[in-house]
């Protein structure tokens, strides 16, 4: 994701000389919408995480699937760096945030096993 193709920036360097162009403006839409729903995201671990403290049971949640999605958002996040240049994007950021926090759901979940 090279700012060329509008995913890391809304604005690159041809930008400020040329108009934007369709595709370039629908790359930045998109950007900020995994942005912003990846964000929102980071909220729903939150029940999950809450209802295993409050129950004391973590039973019902699977260590490997929660390991699994951890595993997935932490390489996605590093593919999405080393396609960026190694530069550390929102993109980037927010699926860190994701990986963050299924370490904390399967910490969770092994503290109450």
């Amino acid at each position: 994701m090279s700012s060329q193709t509008g995913a890391s920036s809304c604005v690159s360097s041809s930008a400020l000389t040329a108009a934007p162009t369709r595709h370039s403006v629908y790359l930045c839409v998109l950007n900020w919408a995994f942005a912003l729903f990846s964000s929102t995201r980071l909220l729903t671990y939150l029940p999950t995480l809450w209802a295993i403290h409050a129950s004391g049971d973590s039973s019902q949640h699977s260590l490997l699937t929660w390991l699994a999605w951890l595993g997935s958002n932490a390489t996605m996040a590093a593919w999405l760096y080393e396609t960026n240049n190694r530069r550390v994007n929102k993109v980037i950021a927010v699926t860190c945030g994701n990986a963050v926090m299924c370490l904390a759901t399967s910490a969770v979940v092994l503290v109450y096993r």
